[in-house]
């Protein structure tokens, strides 16, 4: 069974790039995938293995 996470991306105005590579990588850390970025608006979906 999978489980899903939705997130809204606080963007800024410094080091955007590196922020949102940090926020990805703590998410896949605790073992989380990304499986969509909205393209008009802040928003990530993350799932992964509910049973893990």
């Amino acid at each position: 069974m999978k489980e899903y996470k939705v997130m809204n991306w606080k963007m800024g105005f410094s080091n955007n790039n590196q922020r949102l590579e940090d926020f990805l990588n703590e998410y896949a850390r605790d073992g989380w995938r990304v499986i969509h970025i909205a393209e008009n608006s802040a928003r990530i979906t993350f799932e992964r293995d509910k049973n893990r």
